[in-house]
């Protein structure tokens, strides 16, 4: 029985739709879930995006758990929500290791074969690697 949901949550409609579907199982199973946003710092900017998300990353955190509570108002019992940086399929990867997270719920944005090329896809990254079920809502 899947007892901890691991969300990635970018703001989306699909991660959106994710985290619902998330706190849904959670509720059936007597589960949690746990939420998180990665920052993604780009090689170019690195020192001045890690100062930027130092400081500011308890407001971000802040801000996470009040755009939560209003898709899910009741659920602020349910879940546990960290803001981190690095890079999404990594962090999320990491997740279920250093917290015991036995299942993956993650959206997935339609893109074009050229951007899916340059830039990869997390929700493929993740599923390629993850070693817990996968969820992938559309």
């Amino acid at each position: 029985m899947l007892k901890y949901s691991l969300v990635g949550y970018d703001g989306s409609p699909s991660s959106q739709q994710a985290f619902r579907f998330a706190v849904a199982l959670a509720r059936a199973c007597g589960g949690r879930v746990r939420v998180v946003s990665v920052l993604q710092v780009t090689e170019g900017c690195a020192d001045t995006c890690a100062l930027m998300v130092a400081d500011q990353g308890a407001r971000r955190c802040t801000d996470l758990l009040d755009e939560l509570k209003y898709l899910v108002p009741d659920a602020d019992t349910l879940i546990d929500a960290e803001v981190v940086h690095g890079s999404p399929g990594d962090v999320l990867l990491e997740q279920v290791q250093r917290h015991g997270v036995d299942h993956i719920v993650i959206g997935h944005t339609e893109r074009g074969a050229l951007a899916r090329w340059l830039l990869g896809s997390v929700s493929g990254e993740v599923l390629q690697r993850a070693h817990v079920p996968v969820t992938v809502i559309r």
